[in-house]
């Protein structure tokens, strides 16, 4: 057996290089030789000698070596295997289908002693499925992911090894020239300590909120003015007290404004309570007829403190523009709104419309052309706060559009005033595809009715125009016109043709509208307001007055909205198959394929199901250009509005919609009852 054992490399270059110094010594004995003989012959002996040892020592000791070598070889292997069993990095080895076929100890530890590892590794971690696994592919060599398993957080780092280079060395095992086999190593980095600590860092980061008393001025005036300093030290003290609890900081900022600091878990805790103050301070009463109402914004997760403020800013606007009485949470990645249950309180004082009026003239006067447009499928308000913001335009002295694509049913009969009307240009009402042929750069985009721009009836104007005016009566929701030189946006109005009214007023001393005009305004008022039944408000009486002292005709105005038998049958076939679902909601399909406006005929409808004793809130599936439209109402009981944001819709607490796309209206009402279940069940409804 040693004689078949050899040495080479390093080993046998030793013993090799000594031999040649053997060789070099004797040539130096042949020139000490033809010096001097007697110094040769002695020198020569001990080159005898040298070689000789040496190849006595070579003869007599390179088994031993061969053996030591051997012998250090085996012992380091079992040490090298020995060390990677004892490593404490959980490690293991799977084959080419993801099994186990070698793991440590600390793996096994990770794992449990209970675990079989001859299974494939997703049985112990099912996210470790066979996408996961480095495959076959060349560029597809390591992947790492995270994971967590019986409580514990894990970064898991695989990597393919390749078994072509070992097999073809080994000279055991013969392959073929194609031979891609591979083994997959897996080494598990325990996180737990790390997430737990960067959790607690996170948690500890703080947050900022601004807090602001809705209706501070008419809740004063709604008691005695000797307990008024009274019922404003009740409410600070509620929220002091609400926000120490929390371990936050309060500031009053100014009479009815307060910023806070808090953590970031304890907004979760907010959260958790459906931030509950909103409820508490609803309960200071010292004999004020209205109840106080509160708007909460919180900003958080910024890169900074300064950002965490502005997101606090932008979170109490939408919740003041979303008609106040809620908390809105906003992230750099998203908004959650809480509350919003009560109904919105109108605003006595017409101030902020003069203010927005003179804005707008400004801004209209400083342009070339004015485009108007509403959302797309456009109603009766949209086209009559159109008309008039193309009054005031008029008024101004500036050439005004109107954007109007789909001329509805309901809508037919107002657009009919005005084409081929000698009084109005003939460019007065536009398609979107010519308004963007037409626009110039000195324009400005009224957008009434609407402030989500994806359901505008021109979106491409958005991005056309530098200046760009929003006029909407709706609750605003997370997709918003961005950069908009003027918003006004009031949920408490109860249409935009209000809004349009009350701006009319102050356009100029004297105001003359047509009469066609202020029949399409007036006509907005009463359909969204159902007869002036539905969010109407002192000022919105003041604007039908305004606009019946301009020429507006009720009895003209009644004649307009006469339906055909079709309409009239498909509302009532609506109203017939409602179904009750939890004893409160009314829930139908309206079929009005035969109608031109379906979607108006199921908003009719919802309308009438709410006569019904007993209904709350009413939700009828309209299925049109490939589309389900639901339209929601109620009177004061459920707010449809936050029950629409949930199928990503919106609107007021009363009146709100949505729509649908790639869904069977079988599918639409079972996605509204899931719902209205998961929201009952959670306390929001």
């Amino acid at each position: 057996m040693n004689k078949k054992l050899k040495l080479k490399g390093r080993y046998k270059q030793f013993f090799t290089l000594s031999l040649l110094f053997g060789g070099i010594l004797a040539l130096v004995d042949i020139f000490v030789y033809t010096q001097s003989v007697r110094a040769g012959a002695v020198l020569n002996i001990f080159v005898v000698a040298y070689i000789a040892a040496v190849i006595l020592f070579f003869l007599k000791s390179s088994a031993g070596v061969l053996y030591d070598l051997v012998s250090f070889a085996t012992q380091y292997g079992q040490v090298q295997k020995q060390l990677l069993k004892a490593l404490d990095l959980p490690h293991a080895i799977l084959d080419e289908d993801g099994k186990i076929i070698w793991s440590n100890e600390a793996f096994e530890r990770a794992i449990g002693p209970d675990k079989e590892k001859d299974k494939p590794i997703s049985h112990i971690f099912p996210e470790l499925t066979s996408d996961r696994i480095p495959g076959k592919a060349p560029e597809f060599i390591e992947n790492e992911l995270e994971l967590v398993y019986e409580g514990s957080d894990y970064l898991v780092k695989l990597k393919k090894i390749s078994l072509k280079e070992m097999v073809e060395t080994n000279g055991l095992v013969e392959t073929e020239p194609d031979y891609e086999g591979y083994l997959v190593a897996l080494y598990l980095f325990d996180n737990t300590a790390l997430k737990l600590a960067l959790r607690e860092v996170d948690d500890q980061s703080l947050a900022v909120g601004l807090v602001y008393i809705d209706n501070y001025d008419e809740a004063l005036e709604s008691v005695e003015e000797v307990r008024r300093s009274l019922l404003t030290a009740l409410i600070e003290r509620k929220i002091n007290k609400y926000m120490a609890a929390l371990d936050g900081i309060t500031k009053k900022i100014e009479k009815d404004k307060y910023m806070i600091i808090l953590r970031k878990s304890c907004v979760a805790t907010l959260r958790e309570n459906k931030f509950d103050l909103l409820e508490e301070v609803k309960t200071v009463n010292i004999g004020n007829d209205m109840a106080v109402t509160l708007s909460i914004g919180v900003g958080l997760d910024g890169l900074s403190y300064a950002q965490n403020y502005e997101f606090a800013r932008a979170a109490i606007d939408m919740a003041l523009g979303r008609g106040g009485d809620q908390a809105v949470v906003k992230t750099p990645d998203q908004l959650t709104y809480f509350g919003g249950k009560s109904h919105q309180v109108e605003k006595n004082t017409r101030v902020k419309a003069r203010v927005k009026a003179h804005a707008l003239m400004e801004i209209i006067t400083s342009k070339d052309q004015v485009f108007v447009m509403g959302h797309r499928l456009g109603d009766v308000d949209s086209f009559g706060a159109s008309v008039g913001i193309y009054r005031i335009a008029n008024i101004l002295e500036r050439k005004a559009h109107i954007v109007l694509d789909d001329v509805t049913s309901s809508m037919k009969p107002l657009v009919d005033m005005f084409v081929n009307n000698p009084d109005y240009d003939s460019d007065m009402i536009l398609t979107s595809q010519q308004a963007l042929e037409q626009i110039g750069n000195n324009a400005v985009l009224v957008v009434v009715d609407v402030n989500r721009p994806s359901i505008t009836e021109c979106p491409e104007l958005i991005g056309r125009c530098k200046s760009i005016v929003v006029l909407d009566h709706h609750r605003q929701s997370a997709e918003q016109i961005e950069n908009a030189t003027l918003s006004y946006v009031e949920p408490y109005a109860s249409s935009a043709c209000e809004m349009v009214s009350e701006i009319l007023q102050y356009t100029t001393d004297v105001v003359r509208i047509k009469n066609d005009e202020a029949d399409c305004m007036y006509a907005g008022i009463i359909i969204d307001t159902n007869n002036f039944t539905q969010k109407t408000g002192v000022r919105t009486f003041e604007a039908a007055a305004f606009l019946r002292r301009n020429g507006a005709d009720v009895t003209r105005v009644r004649k307009l909205f006469r339906e055909d038998v079709d309409e009239y049958k498909a509302r009532a076939d609506a109203v017939s198959q409602a179904e009750i679902y939890r004893d409160c909601f009314a829930i139908s399909q309206c079929i009005a394929d035969k109608c031109e406006s379906p979607t108006v005929v199921g908003a009719q409808a919802a309308n009438e199901l709410l006569n019904i004793k007993g209904v709350k809130a009413s939700f009828v599936f309209t299925d049109y250009q490939n589309q389900i439209f639901i339209s929601a109402r109620s009177i004061d009981e459920v707010n449809v509005q936050v029950i629409m944001e949930k199928l990503g819709g919106g609107g007021h607490m009363s009146v709100a919609g949505c729509q649908l796309e790639g869904v069977s209206v079988e599918e639409a009402e079972q996605s509204l009852r899931d719902t209205l279940d998961a929201m009952i069940e959670g306390g929001e409804l």
